[in-house]
């Protein structure tokens, strides 16, 4: 299977479960991995037969400033879901808090999945 890769894609949103994250805000990256076939798009050279890898953004981007959410788990889940009804076959998401606040030093916590076209 091709692939389109989007990686550490910068966002500030305000999920979480600390209520000074939701007031506060902070830094997330997201990646992601589509699975699809490229075949079509490479041979006539038509983006409209390829996944728009800048609409992809816009849809993410639309998740991850808009209405927060509690758990890395939940923003995943919504794009990968999104990513899936855009056309991908299957993609991985990974979702990162960028220095999270736990005690400690840390450069981020985050959740992949993977999920495909049933």
């Amino acid at each position: 299977m091709d692939k389109i890769i989007l990686e550490n894609m910068l966002f500030y949103g305000y999920h979480g479960v600390l209520s000074e994250e939701n007031r506060l805000g902070q830094r997330f990256a997201v990646s992601l991995t589509i699975g699809t076939d490229t075949l079509p798009a490479a041979k006539s050279d038509d983006l409209s037969k390829s996944i728009n890898y800048a609409e992809i953004y816009t849809a993410v981007q639309d998740i991850m400033e808009g209405a927060p959410v509690k758990l890395l788990e939940t923003l995943a889940e919504t794009i990968a879901n999104t990513v899936l009804t855009m056309g991908a076959l299957s993609t991985r998401v990974t979702v990162k808090k960028l220095h999270p606040p736990i005690p400690g030093q840390v450069d981020f916590v985050a959740v992949e999945i993977e999920r495909s076209q049933s």
